[in-house]
């Protein structure tokens, strides 16, 4: 029993693993750096824990996610319109743009192990037909929201060192 789960789930496990592992060399890297310029300014470096923990940390990760997020957004929806001759990736040119509910196997043409939504069609058929791009689209729009309240408390703690009064997140 445990075999198969591993197995029937080991697409999310190395995924989840690379993630965990580009976290980790992330806080590696970016403690360095930081360090690094924390030297050069004459302040104390930060343990590990501390950079983690920090605005410094969330602004980087965030701005990764942030353009990574925002290039799978585009992706999904531009291969529904945009074609390119000889890419698996891409519909034949002649098939460019949403799909009949034959050819995209919903409603009446669906299957007896379909999801719900596309056995239901109608409605909930087109809400499960982008809600891969509405979770994209939401995760890039609250990475977009993290980096911009992350970047400005890293920013006011540059300017509390100055001496300078920290600036609101509206300015």
């Amino acid at each position: 029993m445990r075999r198969t789960a591993l197995r029937e789930n080991s697409l999310s496990i190395v995924f989840g693993l690379l993630l965990l592992l580009a976290l980790v060399a992330q806080a590696f890297v970016g403690l360095h750096g930081y360090n690094e310029a924390a030297r050069t300014e004459g302040l104390a470096p930060l343990d590990l824990w501390r950079y983690v923990t920090s605005s410094s940390f969330a602004v980087d990760v965030a701005e990764n996610w942030q353009s990574e997020y925002l290039q799978f957004t585009l992706y999904i929806l531009l291969t529904v319109w945009l074609v390119q001759r000889g890419s698996s990736e891409s519909k034949p040119p002649e098939e460019v743009g949403l799909g009949s509910e034959e050819t995209e196997r919903i409603g009446r043409f669906a299957g007896p192990r379909s999801p719900a939504p596309a056995r239901a069609g109608g409605f909930w058929a087109g809400a499960y037909s982008v809600s891969l791009t509405v979770v994209m689209a939401t995760i890039f729009v609250l990475s977009w929201a993290a980096q911009a309240v992350a970047g400005r408390v890293a920013h006011n703690e540059e300017r509390l060192r100055d001496l300078l009064d920290p600036l609101p997140l509206s300015a």
